[in-house]
C-alpha cells in the first residue's frame, strides 16, 4: 500500500494510494459477503480496477464462532491495471475471534485491524482456542488495531426502530460497511438504492439497515480512533473506452451463452442439477426467458446432461453445468454426444476434489478427466477462461466450436473465477461473432440408382461435420444411438474396419479444429517461458511483471485452447531454455505437454484449495530460471 500524499480536508486527514487490499471477514452469518459485494461493487462504479476473491465455508450452517464457520471476502482496487485479489491484505476486518484467529496470519506487519469488540467475549476467546484476548495481550501491537464496539453502536443506532436487540445486530455488517466505505470514499447512492430494492417488502428493515449503514459512515467521520481517510483514484488509464460493469465468472459465463444462442439464432437451453460453484449459472439464465432461454433442474446430473443431449438432437444451443463429482456421473452421455456427433457444451466450474472434497474452494483438477474421463475413443475439445470477465468469450468460443464442428466441448472454469469479479467492458453488437448454422434440408446423397437420399453421417470436408438435421423434417429421418454407426449411412455397424475408420475420423474432426495461435510475451528474448492455463494467467502475470521490474528476462504464454492444442505450441515450446507450468493440480498440463512435445517442462504445483500468489510464483520462477 503505496502512500503518495495527505491532503488536509477540515479535521482529519485524507491519504492518497495507489492501492488497498480489503478482507471483510465474519461468522458465516454475519453477512461479510453482501457486505463485500457492495463494497465493491460501490468500487466498480468510482472507475477503480479490482479483483476480489470471496471464502465461505461448504457447510450450510458451520457453527457459529468456529474457525470452519469464517467466511472471507477480499478485494483488491487500484488506480491501475492489477491482476488478482493481492497476495496479502492491508486491512482486515474481523467480526469476531474466529475470523481474527483465521486471517491474522495473511497480515504484514503494519496493517490495520478493525475489530467487533463486543464479539470477544471470554467463551468466544476459548472457542478458538485463546487463552488469553489477543486485544489485551500485545499480540497485535506490530499492527494498527483499531477496537471498535461494532454490536453496540449498531444497536444505539437502530433504538428508535421497532426491532429486538437480536435482529437490530443482524445489520452490524451496514455498520461495518459504511465506516469503510468512510475511510476510502465511497460511493453510498447504490447501497442504498440496493437495501430499498432488497428489502422493498420489509420497509422497516429497509430502513434499519440504512440507519446502520449511514450509522457507521457518520462514526468514521467523529471519532478520534480513525484520524485519517483515503483516496484511491479512478484508473483512468487501466481501460480502453467504453461502457464497463463489475462481472463474476459465473456471470460472464451465463450472459456469454445468452449472447451465443442470439448469435446462432437458436434458442439455449439448460439442463441443470444444482452443484457448488456451478449453481449461479443455473438461477441467472432462469431470469432470461424472455431471450428464449429454458431452463431445466434435473433431479440428478444424468437427467441433466440427457435432457441437453435431447435438446441439441432438436435443434437447441445446448448446455449443461457441473462440477467436477458431477462431470463423472455425466460422463457416458458426454461419449454418447461423441458418438452422436451434437453439439453440447459441457461447463465444469471445476473445485478441489476428490470426490465432494472442498466444494467451496478452487482448484484445477479435472483436466485430465476433461480430456481422458470416458470409454472408448472419445475426444472432446477443451477450453479455459483466463479471468472473470473473459468466461464471456469463452463462452462464445466454446459455443463457435461445437456448432462448427458438431461435438461436445468442455469448457473448464473454476471457483476462483466463478466468484471472483472484475471490471468488464460490454462488447458492441458489431465485435461479436456470427454462430448461424444451417440445418440439413433436404437429401444430401444420390444412391447407384439415382435415388436421392439422406445420409446423416456423410460429413462437410472441412470440418468433418456431420449434418444436423431437425427431428420431424420431412426426408430427413435418420437413426441415432450408441452403437458404431456406418459411416455415411449412419446405419448400426459391428464391421471392424469401419469402426477403425470412424474412430479415427473422430478423432481427426477434434485435431482439424481451427484455433488461434497461443501468443507469446517475450519483450527480451528470455531463456525461461512460464506456461499456464485457466485462472493461473492473473498470478502467474502478476508474478512475471514483478520478476521483468527487478530486471529479470521471462517470457509468458497461456492457453485457452487445451485440446486442440494451437499449432504453433510445439514451436514456442522449443525456443526457450526452461519451460514452467505453474497448475492449481499435481501437473496436469504439464503431462499432456512432456507426452505430447517431449518437453522436460519444470512443473510447479498448489492444491491447498487457494489461487497463487504472485510474490510466491515469483520467487519460485526467479529461482527456477537461475538455477543450473
Amino acid at each position: 500500500m503505496l502512500v503518495e500524499t495527505s491532503v488536509p480536508s477540515g479535521v482529519k486527514d485524507v491519504r492518497r494510494l495507489d492501492r488497498v487490499i480489503i478482507r471483510f471477514a465474519g461468522d458465516s452469518g454475519d453477512g461479510m459477503q453482501l457486505t463485500g459485494d457492495r463494497f465493491t461493487s460501490e468500487t466498480a462504479s468510482f472507475g477503480n480496477d479490482l479483483s476480489t476473491l470471496p471464502n465461505f465455508p461448504a457447510e450450510i450452517r458451520a457453527p457459529a464462532g468456529t474457525l470452519p464457520g469464517v467466511s472471507s471476502f477480499q478485494l483488491h482496487f487500484a488506480d491501475h491495471d492489477i491482476l488478482t485479489p493481492g497476495d496479502a491484505p492491508n486491512v482486515l476486518v474481523a467480526m469476531n475471534p474466529a475470523a481474527l484467529k483465521a486471517n491474522v496470519g495473511d497480515l504484514p506487519r503494519g496493517a490495520e485491524i478493525i475489530v467487533n469488540t463486543d464479539e470477544f467475549t471470554k467463551r468466544a476467546l476459548q472457542k478458538v482456542g485463546y487463552a488469553a484476548s489477543p486485544l489485551d495481550d500485545g499480540s497485535l501491537d506490530g499492527y494498527g488495531l483499531h477496537p471498535v464496539p461494532l454490536t453496540t453502536l449498531t444497536v444505539q443506532a437502530l433504538k428508535e426502530f421497532d426491532l429486538s436487540r437480536k435482529e437490530a445486530e443482524r445489520s452490524k455488517n451496514m455498520f461495518a460497511l459504511g465506516l469503510l466505505s468512510w475511510m476510502y470514499h465511497r460511493p453510498t447512492e447504490g447501497t442504498e438504492k440496493f437495501l430499498r430494492t432488497k428489502f422493498a417488502g420489509k420497509p422497516a428493515i429497509a430502513e434499519a439497515n440504512l440507519a446502520a449503514f449511514r450509522a457507521g459512515w457518520n462514526f468514521g467521520e467523529t471519532t478520534e480512533e480513525f484520524a485519517v481517510s483515503y483516496e484511491v483514484a479512478p484508473a483512468a488509464k487501466a481501460f480502453p473506452m467504453g461502457t464497463y460493469r463489475n462481472i463474476s465468472g459465473n456471470l460472464a459465463l451465463a450472459y456469454g451463452l445468452v449472447t451465443a444462442s442470439r448469435q446462432a439464432d437458436l434458442p439455449l437451453f439448460l439442463g441443470s442439477y444444482p452443484i457448488t460453484p456451478a449453481s449461479d449459472i443455473l438461477h441467472e439464465l432462469s431470469k432470461h426467458k424472455n431471450f428464449g432461454v429454458r431452463t431445466f433442474q434435473a433431479e440428478d446430473e444424468i437427467a441433466g446432461i440427457g435432457a441437453s443431449l435431447g435438446a441439441a438432437f432438436g435443434g437447441s444451443l445446448a448446455v449443461t453445468t457441473t462440477s467436477g463429482p458431477g462431470v463423472a456421473l455425466k460422463s457416458e452421455t458426454v461419449a454418447l454426444a461423441v458418438s452422436l456427433e451434437l453439439p453440447l457444451l459441457i461447463i465444469d466450474i471445476q473445485r478441489g476434489g476428490p470426490s465432494t472434497g472442498l466444494p467451496t474452494k478452487t482448484e484445477q483438477a479435472d483436466l485430465l478427466q476433461a480430456m481422458f474421463g470416458r470409454n472408448g475413443e472419445a475426444p472432446v475439445p477443451v477450453i479455459a477462461p483466463r479471468t472473470p470477465a473473459d468466461c464471456f468469450d469463452a463462452a462464445l468460443e466454446a459455443a463457435r466450436i461445437a456448432l462448427t464442428y458438431r461435438t461436445p466441448v468442455m469448457l473448464l472454469s473454476d471457483g476462483y473465477l466463478a466468484n471472483g469479479s472484475e471490471p468488464w467492458r460490454i462488447p458492441d453488437l458489431e465485435e461479436l461473432p456470427d454462430l448461424r448454422v444451417q440445418f440439413a434440408q433436404g437429401p444430401n446423397h444420390t444412391l447407384d440408382d439415382g435415388t436421392e437420399v439422406f445420409w446423416p453421417y456423410k460429413r462437410d470436408p472441412q470440418t468433418l461435420a456431420r449434418p444436423w438435421a431437425i427431428p420431424g423434417t420431412p426426408g430427413l429421418e435418420h437413426r441415432i444411438g450408441g452403437i458404431e454407426k456406418e459411416d455415411g449411412t449412419g446405419n448400426i455397424s459391428y464391421d471392424p474396419a469401419n469402426h477403425d475408420f470412424m474412430v479415427r475420423t473422430r478423432q481427426a474432426k477434434i485435431d482439424g479444429i481451427e484455433v488461434p495461435d497461443v501468443e507469446v510475451d517475450d519483450p527480451d528474448e528470455a531463456g525461461t517461458l512460464v506456461l499456464g492455463w485457466g485462472s493461473t494467467y492473473g498470478p502467474i502475470t502478476a508474478a512475471v511483471r514483478r520478476l521483468r521490474t527487478a530486471g529479470e528476462s521471462i517470457a509468458q504464454a497461456h492457453l485457452r485452447h487445451i485440446n486442440p492444442f494451437p499449432r504453433n505450441l510445439g514451436d514456442v515450446l522449443t525456443r526457450y531454455d526452461k519451460v514452467v507450468i505453474p497448475e492449481m493440480n499435481l501437473g496436469q498440463l504439464a503431462t499432456l505437454i512432456r507426452a505430447k512435445y517431449l518437453v522436460d517442462a519444470n512443473s510447479y504445483n498448489q492444491v491447498n484449495g487457494t489461487p497463487f500468489k504472485a510474490e510466491q510464483l515469483a520467487t519460485v520462477l526467479r529461482e527456477i530460471t537461475h538455477a543450473s
